[in-house]
């Protein structure tokens, strides 16, 4: 049967519920390694008036039928703040699942590349989100790995596609798996001491996460900002998106995984590191729905856990290379281990960004996972 590609309304919640649920409830309905996001938390992500990125980005859903029944599913996205500030004509894809069929896979890349045509771009790029804050990077190494909700998962198949319709790699991500180690590491922790006394910095911990929010939310995103400004596709947060992240994901973060630096005699935010415990197999028990018991299995996730995902690690450029990043370690590697975790997993970084990658020479770690962004003019 022929490929029949429909166009999602966003404003449908029916509609966009079925473009949600196509991966969970049926691509990798059997997957031990998928790990489906939140459908509450997807329903805001791709809903024009919910997620403030539309405020400067455009989108438009596709899905694929064959003989009624779904297989496959695209978003084709456009950032207008990146495109101006890069100077290109370039509109993203991302939201990207489908089954091993060249015919799907070819009709849902025709309908993202005939909408981005007509939005006048002469460059496709993809996976990626609205912004830094959605997951980004097509897996292609570490399939037989469990995903965590902070990355993309998908079949070995996908990456083989996309070099069969002539995509081209735009920029790698590598992920490590750490064991966490008893104690600080000797060198690290005398880097610390050092660096602590040279730049008068000093670790903040906290017990009141009203205090948290209140008081160095803003402060957080906007040192992302500064951090994260030269990365590859890096869309700076607005004081909306702020807004909404602190509303978000502040209230929620286990305050012992949070470690923040600040210079001592001016309260000056330096650096941050934030982690949460691995919910990699509690989303895969609920299928990405709280209810009904969705919500149990994330509440024991964070109890229970003896991974740590490390979400970030946001340093001020005029701090960087100077071993703050040590600092942070120092402290949250003795909480780690009050907590049990027996490994941390990072988050996708840059393969090129050697800041990040050196902060690691310390550990036991293992590359485990790669990802990549394919792109093609078009």
């Amino acid at each position: 049967m022929a490929v029949e590609i429909r166009q999602i309304d966003p404003a449908s919640r029916r509609q966009l519920l079925k473009f949600i649920h196509f991966p969970i409830d049926v691509l990798y309905r059997d997957s031990k390694c998928y790990v489906p996001a939140l459908v509450t938390d997807e329903l805001t992500t791709l809903t024009p008036g919910k997620n403030p990125a539309f405020e400067f980005c455009e989108s438009a859903y596709f899905m694929a039928y064959r003989n009624g029944e779904p297989v496959g599913r695209i978003a084709g996205l456009l950032n207008h703040v990146v495109n101006k500030r890069t100077g290109k004509q370039e509109a993203r894809f991302g939201f990207i699942d489908f089954i091993d069929d060249a015919e799907v896979v070819d009709a849902l890349m025709a309908a993202v590349i005939e909408w981005a045509k007509g939005k006048g771009m002469n460059r496709l790029t993809g996976p990626m989100g609205f912004t830094d804050m959605d997951l980004e990077g097509m897996l292609i190494m570490g399939f037989e790995h469990v995903g965590t909700e902070v990355s993309i998962y998908n079949y070995d198949y996908y990456p083989k596609h996309m070099q069969r319709m002539g995509f081209e790699k735009g920029a790698d991500w590598v992920e490590y798996l750490i064991a966490v180690p008893p104690e600080v590491p000797p060198k690290m922790a005398r880097i610390a001491e050092i660096v602590k006394q040279r730049y008068g910095l000093t670790n903040l911990k906290f017990t009141n996460r009203k205090y948290l929010v209140n008081n160095y939310g803003d402060r957080i995103f906007k040192l992302i900002n500064e951090a994260y400004d030269s990365l590859f596709g890096y869309s700076p947060l607005t004081e909306a998106q702020i807004k909404h992240y602190i509303k978000v994901y502040l209230p929620f973060l286990p305050l012992d995984d949070l470690s923040v630096i600040v210079k001592e005699d001016s309260d000056e935010l330096v650096g941050v590191g934030i982690c949460i415990p691995s919910l990699s197999q509690a989303l895969i028990k609920c299928r990405g729905r709280l209810l009904p018991t969705g919500w149990w299995h994330l509440l024991h996730a964070f109890k229970h856990s003896d991974i740590v995902d490390l979400l970030l690690v946001a340093i001020k450029p005029e701090y960087q290379n100077k071993g703050v990043n040590s600092l942070l370690f120092t402290d949250l590697i003795p909480c780690f281990n009050k907590l049990g975790y027996k490994y941390a997993a990072t988050g996708p970084e840059l393969e090129d960004n050697q800041k990040v990658q050196q902060q690691w020479q310390y550990f036991d770690l293992n590359l485990y996972k790669r990802r990549r962004a394919f792109t093609k003019e078009i």
